[in-house]
């Protein structure tokens, strides 16, 4: 029994990409608060080091998204 891959869907890449960033924002905004709350040396560390891999995160992921509009105008040639 061999099991095929399941086709490629690249329809709706576009809204789980936008809802990754949406979410991604979210908790860039939750951890910010937390950051001005503590007073936990080491902790704002980890904090501000998650920060800024957010913001790499959010930058791919924006450049991602254009690439897949710009396929879903092209009709995904």
């Amino acid at each position: 029994m061999k099991n095929k891959p399941n086709p490629d869907d690249r329809r709706d890449n576009v809204e789980k990409i936008q809802y990754n960033i949406n979410h991604t924002i979210s908790n860039y905004r939750e951890t910010k608060d937390m950051i001005n709350k503590t007073d936990d040396p080491e902790q704002r560390k980890q904090l501000e080091a998650k920060q800024k891999r957010r913001l790499q995160a959010l930058e791919g992921m924006r450049s991602e998204i254009r690439e897949e509009a710009k396929a879903r105008e092209n009709q995904f040639k």
